[in-house]
């Protein structure tokens, strides 16, 4: 479990370098990463370029299918609601999520589309993986940000 969050951590550094918000995820199948993401709405100018989406996209085409079943999900931020219906659409099996969102995450905090009973797919979901690594690296992005922004840092 961790070496898969490690390397989801790595897709958030690529992330971070190209001055985008921190965030990575890698999606494994029978023990392989086979899709890798990390966020570029800035980057692409493209609202839907989260790290979360890319990593779909890549692992379905891999695939050849939508559906990615039998396939877990690692990402260092628990999922928004976009990336959130994505999941359940991709038929991912489990999320495993480094730090939880508590103003747009959509596995648990704010909303749980992934676990809606009204839906056609249940994704389990386990929080908590690598969560200070996770954490931090969102926490001196934004820190990092207000700094150059000329905003008081906490």
């Amino acid at each position: 479990m961790k070496k898969y969050m490690e390397e989801a951590l790595k897709e958030a550094e690529k992330a971070k370098a190209a001055g985008e918000i921190p965030i990575g995820a890698v999606i494994v199948k029978d023990d392989e990463i086979i899709g890798r993401g990390h966020n570029l709405t800035e980057t692409d100018h493209d609202p839907t370029a989260h790290a979360e989406m890319k990593a779909i996209k890549e692992a379905s085409e891999k695939l050849g299918s939508p559906r990615l079943t039998g396939c877990d999900l690692y990402t260092t931020v628990e999922p928004c609601s976009m990336c959130a219906g994505a999941i359940v659409l991709a038929r991912i099996r489990k999320i495993y999520i480094g730090t939880p969102d508590p103003k747009a995450g959509a596995c648990g905090s704010v909303l749980n589309i992934v676990q809606d009973d009204r839906l056609n797919h249940y994704t389990e979901t386990e929080t908590g993986i690598m969560l200070e690594e996770c954490s931090s690296i969102m926490k001196d992005f934004f820190k990092e940000l207000r700094k150059r922004n000329g905003a008081k840092s906490e």
